[in-house]
């Protein structure tokens, strides 16, 4: 999945003493940062596969150490920690550390068997990226059944085209991960765009944070 990670994000925003909103975002892609930027520089590595899955040809042959469940929750108490340094609150920070964990549970449904549990065999994974008439409406759902929560849950503080502008933006680059000309082979530009974007939907996160409070029961 791509935007549908952002799903646990926004479910974890519905809680009062959740982190920012923009901070639950760079946790839902925490592990896929880190895998991008150790792709980059060989640490762990992809190739492409033309086929590999009819949604996705990248290969992700090795990434022990950020999609294993072991990896995974290691990234997962690694963001605990730093968001109770930051926040001096544990419950913040383990709503955070929850969301990092979820990437494994999320991406165990969609990729082929690529996933494991420690770094080694058994590879796991469900392979819904064999199957986009299932996967491309769950990730919508997910990602959108989400956030009108995160919404209902909120009131604007201040009139915004935040929440527009996210929405929008979350479209546009999930089309282009689904209907963009799939790539031949591996380059760095790559990785790169992905991190890119990242950082993008992470400011826009930032930009609705920052202008929608709790609602008063």
């Amino acid at each position: 999945m791509f935007i549908g990670h952002y799903s646990a994000a926004f479910i974890a925003a519905t809680h009062p003493k959740a982190p920012p909103l923009a901070a639950l975002f760079v946790g839902a892609q925490l592990v896929d940062f880190g895998f991008f930027s150790l792709a980059l520089v060989g640490v762990e590595a992809m190739r492409i596969t033309p086929g590999f899955t009819v949604m996705n040809p990248m290969d992700l042959y090795h990434m022990p150490y950020t999609h294993s469940l072991l990896g995974g929750a290691l990234w997962a108490i690694g963001f605990t920690l730093l968001l109770r340094v930051i926040l001096t609150s544990w419950t913040p920070a383990i709503i955070g550390g929850a969301v990092v964990l979820s990437h494994w549970f999320i991406d165990l449904l969609v990729h082929s068997a690529d996933l494991t549990l420690w770094g080694s065999p058994p590879k796991l994974g469900f392979g819904l990226w064999n199957h986009p008439l299932i996967e491309m409406p769950l990730e919508i759902a997910l990602t959108f059944g989400t956030m009108w929560l995160f919404l209902r849950a909120t009131t604007p503080t201040r009139k915004s085209y935040a929440v527009p502008v996210l929405i929008v933006v979350l479209l546009a680059l999930q089309a282009f991960n689904w209907f963009a000309p799939p790539p031949v082979a591996f380059e760095p530009s790559q990785p790169i765009m992905a991190l890119i974007a990242f950082v993008i939907l992470t400011a826009l996160a930032l930009w609705v944070g920052r202008t929608r409070n709790f609602k008063v029961i």
